[in-house]
């Protein structure tokens, strides 16, 4: 447990992939000594950061979002190379265009790709005919892999602890707060009930679904939020599709990709992925809206539909559904875009928030980060009352 009579550089709200990794980059990169990672599960990536699709991207899935895809194609090696025994290559990755409410064409997600520089070549006759050639347009080979959550989350508690970054688990921060020592107060709760301040420099709030979620002088998010309870079902494929990722563009728009760490595929659809959403706000906790949602699943749903594009869908073996709240940016919508969020808030200096849409996004998140000046903002601070 963590002397909070101790005057700490920061502290890193959320243990997810992007709060562990920010941790890891103030005390590996930044040199920052003392930093207190906050996470209300009892293990790190337990939550958004397992419970999605598990995708690398490689900028495919956004021709109507040229940055988002760019970025994705730079950042695709990075993340393989700094995490490559977390990352599964050995599947064949496939892009089809739909025939029908696509709202981009074969053609023009050929030279979208090579805009952006993803590779991309036409699939052979085998792999074409597991698709209805009534329904798709064209069938593409392409480069894109998948994460085991598991495993990055091993890397990160080894990470953090042989840092001397210490960890309150079963622990939610509730209060943000200036004090008249320019530092900054953090309240958090325990999973037991009791209170405790942190007073540090620095505070990054990477809570996802909760980054509006305190009181005191924290002034919430100036982007707007919207949030989803979602589900993706995890299936057993039948052995003609074991080996693959498949996704169909851009309007139809269902993807079915290897997870990992069940060693099974997830199964995504636009369409009846998304169960509830709405814009987020102060005072409405997302976990507890998601706590007391009827988590019916909607697999069948999604199982017919593929079916019709995909024949061979309709022989998978449903196992159950990973139910999750997923944020999204809301100026995003129109173009499905994923930037970062990136906000300094000015009444609250040294607080930061930051969230990402996908996983590769960190280094979006790490550059931004790049430019920031830290330093011991307050000192000799013995305690607060």
């Amino acid at each position: 447990m963590v002397d909070t009579a101790q005057h700490q550089d920061a502290v890193v709200i959320g243990g997810g992939f992007y709060g562990a990794a920010i941790a890891i980059y103030l005390a590996k990169q930044r040199g920052l000594k003392k930093i207190v990672l906050i996470e209300k599960e009892p293990a790190l990536l337990m939550r958004a950061s397992f419970n999605n699709q598990a995708r690398v991207h490689n900028g495919y899935h956004y021709p109507r979002s040229f940055t988002t895809a760019y970025r994705s194609r730079i950042n695709l090696p990075k993340f393989v190379s700094n995490w490559p025994s977390a990352v599964k290559q050995d599947f064949t990755k496939l892009y089809a265009i739909a025939r029908r409410n696509s709202k981009v064409t074969a053609k023009q997600f050929v030279r979208f790709c090579e805009s952006i520089g993803s590779t991309i070549e036409p699939a052979d006759t085998a792999l074409r005919e597991l698709f209805e050639p009534r329904l798709i347009e064209n069938v593409f080979l392409v480069e894109e892999y998948a994460f085991d959550s598991k495993k990055l989350a091993n890397w990160a508690e080894t990470e953090l602890k042989e840092l001397g970054v210490q960890i309150y688990y079963n622990t939610r921060a509730v209060d943000i707060k200036n004090t008249e020592n320019s530092a900054l107060k953090v309240m958090t709760h325990c999973a037991k009930g009791k209170e405790q301040p942190i007073i540090c420099d620095y505070v990054f709030n990477c809570s996802y679904s909760g980054l509006n979620q305190f009181e005191g002088d924290f002034p919430g998010t100036q982007t707007g939020l919207k949030q989803e309870i979602t589900e993706m079902p995890l299936v057993l494929m039948p052995e003609p599709l074991n080996n693959l990722g498949i996704t169909v563009m851009d309007g139809p728009f269902f993807s079915i990709m290897p997870f990992p760490t069940r060693n099974l595929h997830t199964l995504s659809h636009v369409r009846y992925t998304p169960h509830l959403h709405w814009t987020d706000q102060q005072g409405v906790d997302p976990y507890q809206k998601l706590k007391q949602y009827d988590k019916a699943s909607r697999v069948d749903r999604m199982v017919r539909d593929v079916g019709r594009y995909i024949p061979a869908v309709l022989d998978a073996k449903y196992i159950d559904s990973l139910f999750e709240v997923k944020t999204i940016l809301t100026k995003s919508e129109g173009d499905d875009g994923r930037p970062i969020l990136f906000e300094k808030h000015s009444n609250l200096p040294g607080c930061y928030s930051i969230l990402g849409g996908k996983i590769d996004n960190i280094y979006d998140a790490l550059e931004k980060l790049d430019t920031e000046v830290f330093c011991q903002r307050a000192a000799n601070i013995q305690s607060i009352q």
